[in-house]
């Protein structure tokens, strides 16, 4: 990733942690100027606070004064607390309203003794970076948002090889979906495949997972499959100068490859398919990764298209889903 893109978003973070501030310190004001009396005890607390420390300093045997001290200060607090209850005011009005409660706008998180870039902040690099106006629709793109009744009723075996209507098939999916964003931190959590036509929903669906999972504070990478194996070529022969990418697509939480069967395949780009598959399922066992495939192609043809390495991993290690029905595009 770019260290520029990264320096630029740390500003912006800093700047968001700083309003966030600057807005607690207007509400405190707001409500002191309204209330005396909250203002004075907050002071007193604090002059309390400071007047225990030094007296545990400077006389560690001496119990007496401090516990002196520590009561008056429980009774500013219950005078306080009964005050905030007649307002109806609760203690979150006294924490500054950040962004990401996670990492509190500074765009780390602290992990045993190191610091690491918070999730938030690596979605918004992943979005500027490798997603780009593929996320931007997330937000359109959402459960609420899902009209099964787009999909047809009626059962037509001849046309779909289904003893199931497509409305029926598309709520079955539906459900699969969300068993799927419940349980994604089960390492038994079958991975999705979704096959079928162009326009009957498959991106859509994609994108509802992926926007209750960026909820959770889940990282989401979308790629397309051609894309995805020409970056990675293109890193294998160093025509560009960072392996971030590569390491973000084997460890990101959610990867998304849309489109795969339109990429022009060759044995280099079968193995690196496979290395991406196979390295997403055994990271399973330490850092839970799930991964989304949308194809046009069917099981036959995947069969037919990639070798048995990669067609057994989708047989055994993802749900398949199979859509039908008519081009829903039409019909919105």
């Amino acid at each position: 990733m770019s260290n520029s893109t990264l320096k630029n978003l740390l500003k912006d973070y800093e700047q968001k942690r700083m309003n966030a501030i600057l807005d607690l310190d207007k509400r405190k004001s707001a409500l002191y100027s309204s209330n005396k009396r909250l203002e004075e005890i907050e002071n007193e607390l604090n002059s309390f606070a400071l007047n225990t420390a030094k007296a545990i300093l400077s006389a560690p045997n001496e119990t007496s004064s401090v516990d002196n001290l520590k009561e008056k200060i429980d009774n500013l607090k219950k005078e306080k607390e009964s005050i905030l209850n007649s307002l109806n005011i609760c203690d979150d009005f006294f924490k500054p309203k950040f962004e990401c409660a996670l990492c509190e706008d500074t765009g780390y998180v602290r992990d045993s003794y190191n610091f690491n870039l918070c999730s938030c902040i690596k979605q918004k690099l992943f979005d500027f970076e490798y997603n780009k106006s593929n996320i931007s629709n997330l937000k359109n793109n959402t459960f609420s948002n899902f009209n099964i009744d787009l999909y047809a009723d009626k059962i037509n075996e001849d046309l779909y090889s289904s003893n199931i209507s497509p409305k029926d098939n598309i709520k079955n999916i539906k459900n699969i979906a969300l068993n799927f964003i419940d349980n994604f931190e089960s390492a038994n959590e079958k991975n999705l495949l979704f096959l079928g036509n162009t326009g009957l929903g498959k991106t859509f669906l994609s994108n509802c997972i992926a926007n209750e999972l960026l909820k959770k504070g889940k990282t989401v990478l979308y790629q397309t499959a051609p894309v995805m194996l020409d970056t990675i070529i293109d890193y294998r022969f160093n025509k560009n100068n960072t392996s971030s990418i590569y390491e973000n697509i084997l460890d990101v939480d959610l990867l998304i490859i849309d489109d795969l069967g339109t990429e022009c395949m060759n044995s280099m780009k079968f193995s690196e398919l496979f290395n991406v598959i196979n390295t997403r399922l055994l990271n399973q066992n330490n850092h839970i990764t799930k991964t989304i495939i949308s194809t046009n192609l069917n099981l036959k043809e995947l069969s037919e298209k990639y070798d048995e390495r990669i067609f057994s991993r989708f047989v055994g290690y993802y749900n398949i889903c199979r859509f039908f029905g008519e081009d829903i595009r039409f019909k919105k």
